[in-house]
């Protein structure tokens, strides 16, 4: 469509979860709901939600590390076609910001590259230092990103043979402040238990995975408004990754499948007690992308209404990330469904039309 044609969307647009209007127009790329002066080139009528947002993904990786760029383009590709129109990568050696210059690839919002303790962290995926360079790497990666910082926050130790903390307390707070001074957010992975509480007195503002949250730990995190993003399709995969360890590292095996068992409950809890959770699949590491419709889905298992599982990957996700969704003026980013995805998130696994920046692209 050319910058000059206008299209017409008619149905049910989503606005936000009780705000639904039938009918928005295309012009120049961007959304409006003023009826141009311009005949539309073409109308599409569906059910309509902002273009939906993968919170904790990782384009330009894979299971060895870095990718080739043309990888990386298949891998966003992928996302769009499943209606993830925004990315946040949290955590990626690769450099992918040639995919800024492609209006037809999702909008990525970077994290740089994971900061890991030596030797504690997936090969050939972190800048591997010890606690005294931490607030330094922080400082860099913040300056490289997008608005956000990824800790490894804690990782199995060897010595122990099972999941610990990464950081000591004062380390972390030194690289939270001079995250915060930069600009950027601070988000860390964390499986197990014991870093949580040191993360957010530290100052995080994110935790991935957050397995490890207690009935301690919640009520912490809901006062100092630390979001999680709990990658279910991810913590799916923990009873196989555990199983393959349990003859070096029994304790660590067990402590996995603890942490698996009680997925649902911590993430029902964790919502209950007014956590915002948003959706994030974890792609590009040992899953494919894609996938986030099944996230949603896990969401809506693990006790979510299904309000809220939708707005993790779509209203909420937006308005967390500081990009616009549905309303006047912002970027045509959106995706087109044959029913209403209220009803059921299973929807969501079948787009009938992706538009992004203003090109219908199926």
């Amino acid at each position: 469509m050319a910058d000059h044609e206008a299209l017409h969307i008619k149905g049910g647009i989503l606005v936000g979860p009780q705000d639904v209007r039938d009918q928005l127009w295309v012009v120049g790329g961007r959304i409006t709901y003023r009826r141009p002066a311009a005949e539309p080139a073409g109308t599409v009528t569906g059910w309509v939600l902002p273009g939906l947002v993968d919170a904790h993904c990782h384009v330009g990786l894979e299971a060895h590390g870095a990718v080739e760029p043309d990888v990386a383009e298949r891998q966003a590709l992928t996302d769009r076609a499943a209606g993830a129109l925004l990315l946040r990568d949290a955590g990626s050696p690769s450099d992918t910001r040639w995919t800024d210059e492609r209006a037809d690839l999702p909008k990525i919002i970077r994290a740089g590259r994971h900061i890991a303790r030596t030797r504690r962290y997936i090969r050939n995926y972190a800048h591997e230092i010890e606690p005294g360079d931490l607030a330094a790497y922080v400082r860099r990666e913040a300056r490289r990103g997008d608005g956000w910082v990824k800790l490894v926050g804690d990782w199995i130790d060897r010595e122990t043979g099972d999941l610990a903390p990464c950081w000591p307390k004062d380390a972390l707070a030194e690289a939270m402040d001079a995250a915060h001074q930069e600009g950027a957010r601070v988000t860390a992975h964390c499986f197990a238990e014991e870093s949580l509480a040191d993360l957010v007195e530290a100052g995080i503002d994110c935790v991935e995975h957050a397995t490890g949250l207690t009935d301690d730990t919640i009520p912490l995190f809901a006062a100092h408004g630390v979001a999680i993003v709990p990658t279910l399709v991810n913590i799916a995969t923990f009873p196989q990754l555990a199983e393959g360890g349990r003859t070096r590292y029994p304790r660590w095996t067990d402590h996995m499948l603890r942490l698996h068992r009680r997925r649902y409950d911590t993430v029902r809890d964790a919502h209950d007690a007014g956590i915002a959770v948003y959706a994030g699949t974890d792609a590009g590491g040992g899953l494919p992308h894609g996938l986030i419709a099944a996230e949603v889905a896990e969401l809506v298992t693990a006790g979510l209404p299904v309000a809220a599982a939708l707005s993790a990957a779509t209203w909420g996700a937006r308005d967390w990330l500081g990009r616009p969704g549905l309303e006047e003026g912002a970027p045509a980013d959106f995706v087109v469904y044959d029913e209403d995805p209220r009803t059921d998130v299973a929807i969501l696994g079948a787009p009938r039309r992706i538009v992004l920046r203003g090109a219908v692209l199926g």
